[in-house]
């Protein structure tokens, strides 16, 4: 196929799934496969996330200016993009000891089927019971919840699992309310996507070299657009809604890939 066409297919999939609690790691995996796209140590994939950050500095973008603004005098502020920082560095650390292993032994659609229908179990059964919101706003996030959602993020290192599923669950656990839990892993995705992608490049230079700029771009924005339009859409969702839908479709796609990985 087309290198171009295979990168903005691919720009597409990262976009909408990754900020959705699917997994755009497990549905990049497997889309590469389909398309014979070829990428030595995964560094196309994981350079297309900087367009899924990109947005949504630019969708928070007069949030993320006034809090800069604030930030030296905004206790709030301050406790806002701590918890940030104290949530990030949990997968921060087991993704710098262990992601040539994980990569290694892990990144196969086997894996990503497993992880997606294991996962949506887990999604169902949580939808299913109540659990206390004592946290309405960004703000209010204590270090200790923060904590617990960096902690619960680390599940995200197995392809499949979703980043986004573990840190909103993870929120929803340790008493964040539903809007509060989404908007909060939206926020720990710009230290997380984008610090994976800036190791990535670093790590990956001799693979990037050997890819063509125009392709990369085009997945880059394609990805960009597409994660924009999602943040909105889910942000609206989730006001409304749980996340039971999702967890069907994740046991059905898993159930999918399953099939073709031991067909194939």
């Amino acid at each position: 196929m087309n290198d171009f066409i295979a990168s903005a297919l691919l720009g597409l999939v990262e976009g909408i799934t990754e900020f959705l609690p699917v997994s755009s790691t497990g549905h990049l995996i497997v889309a590469a496969d389909l398309l014979n796209f070829r990428d030595a140590g995964g560094t196309f994939e994981i350079v297309i996330q900087l367009g899924a950050v990109l947005a949504v500095i630019v969708y928070y973008a007069r949030d993320l200016w006034g809090q800069a603004r604030a930030l030296p005098t905004c206790a709030d502020t301050r406790r806002l993009w701590l918890g940030i920082a104290v949530a990030f560095l949990p997968a921060a650390a087991l993704g710098y000891l262990f992601s040539d292993e994980i990569t290694r032994s892990l990144f196969s659609p086997l894996t990503v089927a497993i992880s997606l229908i294991l996962g949506g179990a887990v999604l169902w059964w949580i939808e299913g019971r109540t659990f206390p919101a004592s946290t309405t706003a960004l703000t209010q996030v204590s270090p200790r919840q923060a904590l617990l959602v960096g902690c619960a993020q680390c599940l995200a290192l197995v392809p499949g699992v979703s980043r986004s599923a573990s840190s909103i669950i993870g929120g929803l656990l340790t008493g964040l309310d539903r809007p509060t839990a989404t908007a909060f892993s939206f926020y720990l995705s710009i230290p997380t996507l984008g610090l994976a992608t800036l190791y990535a490049l670093i790590k990956g230079q001799e693979a990037l070299n050997g890819m063509q700029l125009g392709p990369l771009l085009l997945g880059l924005g394609v990805s960009f657009v597409t994660a924009l339009i999602v943040i909105g859409w889910l942000l609206r969702y989730v006001s409304r809604h749980n996340f039971r839908g999702f967890a069907v479709y994740r046991m059905l796609a898993g159930l999918v890939i399953l099939g073709w990985a031991l067909w194939h």
